[in-house]
């Protein structure tokens, strides 16, 4: 089996998800008492969600190209960045080291077209939302992408304020169930969950519309490539 390499923490609730999802994976598949081979370096999310709330994309580039650049000489084969909102700085990333990035957004482009969706839900931070790192990707997979007109505030308020703190409540809930209301009004076909912490709130059986959960899918590339 080859060794991914996982920046994580940001937020750790949501990186224990991708442990936990990674791990299951390869048992399932290799069966017995088999587990991934990872190395990880889990960030301090303070100040990383502090340069975020600044824009210093710049230095938040420096910081995840340090992480793949300890990753890369710890031994692992291939990165991981178990965050959507820093793929913002993916280039930085492959800039940075020799090995491949598995971008976030590929698997769950390559998810939605083998369902034949074409027009798509996006559900995320503001940064995920508003900026054109991950909407032209999907995009240029062949995808019509919609996002919220309104409410994006609540909507990452939520992700910062609750669920990076493995805080879970109806009332959060309700209010990401009216937003994918309104983008199923739209035409959408189906929700991306673009924040890896959104899955520990919203899932299948509370959704209007089917949704595509980028850890899970994140993490099934990551075993994918474990045992390539």
């Amino acid at each position: 089996m080859k060794t991914i390499g996982l920046i994580g923490g940001m937020s750790w609730e949501s990186t224990a998800l991708y442990y936990t999802a990674i791990n299951r994976e390869i048992a399932k598949r290799k069966g017995g008492l088999h587990s991934a081979p990872i190395l990880m370096h889990s960030v301090d999310f303070a100040p990383i969600a502090a340069l975020q709330a600044t824009h210093d994309w710049e230095k938040l580039g420096d910081e995840m190209a340090s992480s793949a650049q300890r990753l890369e000489r710890a031994g692992a084969e291939a990165i991981f960045l178990a965050t959507n909102t820093m793929h913002n700085v993916a280039d930085r990333i492959e800039a940075a080291v020799k090995l491949p990035l598995v971008h976030i957004a590929t698997p769950t482009a390559e998810a939605l077209l083998a369902d034949g969706i074409e027009r798509v839900a996006l559900l995320g931070t503001a940064f995920t939302m508003e900026m054109p790192f991950y909407i032209d990707r999907l995009k240029n997979s062949g995808l019509d992408v919609l996002v919220p007109e309104v409410d994006r505030t609540n909507l990452s308020g939520i992700i910062y304020n609750e669920l990076c703190k493995g805080i879970v409540t109806d009332q959060s809930r309700a209010i990401y169930i009216h937003a994918i209301q309104h983008l199923m009004a739209r035409g959408a076909q189906a929700v991306i969950l673009g924040c890896t912490e959104i899955t520990m709130l919203i899932g299948d059986d509370d959704s209007p519309l089917p949704t595509y959960d980028t850890t899970a899918l994140h993490a099934k590339a990551a075993a994918d490539f474990i045992l390539s």
